[in-house]
Parts: C-alpha cells; structure tokens; sequence
C-alpha cells in the first residue's frame, strides 16, 4: 500500500464489504490465505493446514535397472481425461476434511482457463500403464522451484499400487525439471523431487525413505460468523461420529466458554438438538470447556487435537471425563489438503 494510504481502514473497509457478500450468499465460512498473523485483524484464525510436504534428493531417484523398463508412460492431460480425473480426485478428497468442490466447468478452466503468468497454474498429467488404460494423474507448475520439479496433487486409480506408480512419476520429475530449465535463464540443475500434499498422503507411507525432508505446513485463515449456524449445518455429520464412538446414543449438555462469549450444545439421544449462544457467568471461565479466543476453530477444522490445544493454551481446559470424550468424539484431529480454485 502507498504509504499515503496506510492506517486509514481501507483493508477493513473491504473486507466488510466480502463478508456481506458472503453472508448474502448464505455462505457459513470463509477462508484466505496469506501473511503471519494479518488476517487475525479480521476475525480469522489460522485453522487449517495449508501446502507441505515431502521431499527427496538425487540419490532417492529409483533408477531403472539396465534391462529394465518403464511399466507406464505418462502424457498431459486432455479434456476427454476430465471425467477420471473427478473420479481420482473425489476418491482423494475422502482422506481430506475440508476440500474444495471442483465440478467440470472448474476443471476445464484448470487445463483451458489460466493465463500463462497465473502462478497458480498447474499443468495436469495422466499415469497409462502399457494397454494405454489410465492408472493415475498429478498436477505439477509449469515452472522448476529452483533445484527441485515438485507435485502438488496427485492420485492413484483405486486397486492400484502406490508403490508400482510413484517410481514412474518420479523419474518423469526428473525429466520435467530438465524441460523447464531449458526454458528459464540461469536454471539450476535438478537434485530434488517434491510431494507438497500436505501433512498426510498415501505416497509418504509407500516410499518413506525416499523423502526424507518433511516440509511443515502453513495455515489456512478461516472465519466462522456465526457459529451455530455452522454447527447445525454439519449436525449430521457430528451425529454420525456420535453413533461410531464409544458413546452412541449420548444425551446431555455441553457448555463451551470462548470467555466473552460461548455455545450450549444439547444432544438427545446422539442427536444435536440444540446449538445456541451462550453467556458465560458469573465469571467468563464458567463453563464445561474453555478456548480462549478463537481457537476452538482448531479444534473444530481438524487442525489440532484437544490434547494439542491444551498443551499450546493452558487456559484451553476441560472439567470432567465425559467432555474430554465428548469433544474428542464430536471434533477428532483430521488434516486437510485443499487444492483451491484460482
């Protein structure tokens, strides 16, 4: 921002004008990514995991034997590739809490749409084992991150071995890396591969000693206005974790106390039947369980458990048993991968 501009609310004045938007929309969440701390300003809180990864180096490139050779070839995506690609996709989005819903129309505009200079773009790849059938598809930037060709998403048809495609995928890195660099001014030489699939994915447990450098993750800001708004809608969803647990068919009350304010959840017989504000009083710790601020979107994203919470906050507590049961039941440690639209 020109320094003439600074201090005078227009960041603020924005983002008044988004969340309006959004809450004309009926939309329950919001979600941003960017600098350490900023988007605190606007009632965000760094609640879900964003990018990381796994990497490896020269020496963890599996080389094929002298009388050995590729058992798949791998092109770039068509269009007529879309309708796979949703499948693989969908199927991964299952291992993910949050996700971001890509129709046709989306990724269309992911192969067609994007300018060249989009930073965001990602060139989209399709895994044929030798009959020419498709096994598997990744999306990987058009460009080389310095000494290393990286993967931002990537998934394997169900039935199919992790551990008989990655090698193939991986070496193509290797050759992908020498394709951008003849184009960049200044290249340096490829000596790493990279997986940035967030926290968790099934190619980090295939190969593990072949990506030993773990890349942590960031976070994804989000914003929850109004949360028992957002607890009623996903209300089925915490009802099914209640019938799975050691506790189905629970009945009774919880008070959550964020100290200037709070919820009361009241389940009946493993229904939520009731969400709504709550007042803590006399004193703002009254309550069944405390998170101070905004953390307990932590905890309700998935972002971090209960345990990680109280460890972090020591004014982030709990009274009895059957809340620490309760809310671990209701709000389990989940990692997300969220691939956005851009």
């Amino acid at each position: 921002t020109h320094p003439d501009y600074r201090k005078r609310g227009l960041v603020r004045a924005q983002f008044e004008v988004v969340h309006q938007w959004s809450a004309e929309r009926g939309e329950l969440l919001q979600a941003i990514t960017g600098i350490p701390y900023y988007y605190r300003l606007f009632g965000y809180e760094m609640a879900g995991n964003l990018d990381g990864g796994r990497a490896g180096y020269l020496p963890h490139v599996p080389r094929l034997k002298d009388d050995e050779k590729e058992s798949y070839t791998i092109r770039l995506a068509e269009l007529g590739d879309i309708p796979f690609m949703m499948e693989l996709y969908e199927l991964g989005t299952k291992r993910s809490l949050l996700a971001c819903v890509r129709d046709e129309a989306v990724w269309r505009y992911e192969m067609e749409g994007k300018s060249a200079a989009n930073v965001n773009r990602q060139e989209l790849f399709i895994v044929d084992d030798l009959a020419g059938q498709p096994q598997a598809f990744f999306g990987a930037p058009p460009f080389v991150w310095g000494e290393m060709q990286v993967v931002q998403f990537y998934e394997v048809k169900s039935g199919v071995s992790w551990s008989a495609v990655t090698p193939a995928v991986i070496r193509f890195l290797e050759k992908l890396h020498a394709e951008h660099s003849a184009e960049e001014e200044k290249a340096k030489p490829f000596s790493a591969f990279g997986f940035w699939l967030g926290e968790d994915h099934p190619v980090y447990h295939v190969i593990p000693s072949r990506l030993p450098f773990t890349r942590k993750s960031y976070a994804w800001y989000l914003r929850v206005p109004d949360l028992p708004a957002f607890l009623r809608r996903i209300a089925s969803v915490l009802e099914q974790r209640l019938e799975a647990s050691y506790i189905p068919g629970y009945s009774g009350e919880l008070k959550l106390t964020f100290y200037n304010s709070g919820l009361r959840l009241v389940f009946e017989k493993g229904c939520l039947s009731t969400v709504e504000p709550y007042k803590p009083t006399p004193a703002g710790h009254e309550g069944d369980a405390a998170f101070p601020g905004l953390t307990f979107l932590q905890l309700l994203f998935g972002y971090r458990s209960l345990d990680e919470l109280r460890a972090a906050f020591p004014d982030c507590y709990l009274r009895m048993d059957e809340v620490y049961v309760l809310l671990n039941t209701l709000f389990p440690r989940q990692p997300s991968h969220i691939w956005p639209v851009s």
